[in-house]
């Protein structure tokens, strides 16, 4: 299977950003590539400094931005992973930072919203956005067992486990990564951890531009960068070879050595 990550620059406008990203999905399947990933909340760009909240530029799951990458999807028979913001019921000051995952018809398959919120570097997430409430599970698809996991969410090794030892063969890590001193190391060093630590491939799209860093990246199990991105808009592509999984984990078994009952 092919792989595709668009590390884009997010506007303040959601029609803007909704174009861009049909043309990095025509691109994308152009090169081949069976799923794309999209960066967290790539909507739209909310500035921390504005008046606007992400409340305020949120659409329901079957609004027209998530519409408009559904109809792209099953144009171009392909995989589309993308953040957005949720509208939340009964809370007209927070939004859901949610990503949404659409099989090749176009399909809502999973709308996993954001559950640990970065609350950190002197940032509150958890100002504008509430969290989800439901653990992310993984999604059987052709190609293998596919999960979720946003942005800050990777520095919390417990989810990663779970996922990998719920099946998952590739983790999908759509993120917003605010630039800062070693923060750039941080993202670079923890995605490579996960991939090695559960002999997993992970699957990286930051945004760049505004206050975000790029470094988006795609490690095998294990953690050889096959493909990276640096500091400006790019589409990286990638074959994956699955059963380098089973591979990596007959010299590395360290999931199945486990031993959770001294945990």
């Amino acid at each position: 299977m092919k792989v595709a990550v668009a590390q884009l620059n997010s506007s303040t406008d959601k029609q803007e950003n909704l174009e861009k990203a049909k043309q990095y999905i025509k691109q994308a399947k152009g090169l081949g590539a069976d799923f794309i990933l999209f960066p967290e909340i790539y909507m739209a760009f909310v500035p921390p400094s504005s008046d606007i909240r992400p409340a305020d530029v949120a659409e329901p799951l079957d609004g027209t931005f998530v519409t408009g990458l559904s109809e792209t999807a099953k144009r171009h028979q392909i995989y589309v992973i993308c953040g957005i913001y949720e509208k939340a019921l009964n809370d007209n000051h927070r939004a859901y930072n949610t990503t949404i995952f659409l099989d090749r018809s176009g399909k809502l398959l999973q709308a996993y919203r954001k559950t640990h919120l970065y609350d950190a570097f002197n940032y509150m997430e958890s100002d504008t956005i509430t969290p989800g409430i439901e653990s992310n599970e993984v999604i059987e698809t052709e190609f293998g067992t596919v999960s979720l996991m946003v942005c800050y969410e990777i520095r919390f090794p417990e989810i990663c486990r779970k996922l990998a030892i719920n099946g998952s063969d590739f983790i999908f890590v759509p993120a917003a990564w605010v630039a800062g001193d070693m923060k750039e190391d941080h993202f670079q060093t923890i995605l490579r951890t996960r991939a090695i630590e559960n002999t997993v491939f992970v699957i990286a799209a930051d945004q760049v531009g505004n206050i975000y860093s790029g470094r988006s990246m795609i490690i095998d199990p294990m953690g050889v960068i096959l493909a990276s991105a640096g500091e400006e808009e790019s589409l990286i592509v990638t074959e994956i070879d699955k059963e380098r999984i089973e591979r990596v984990r007959k010299k590395l078994p360290s999931v199945a050595d486990r031993k959770p009952e001294l945990y």
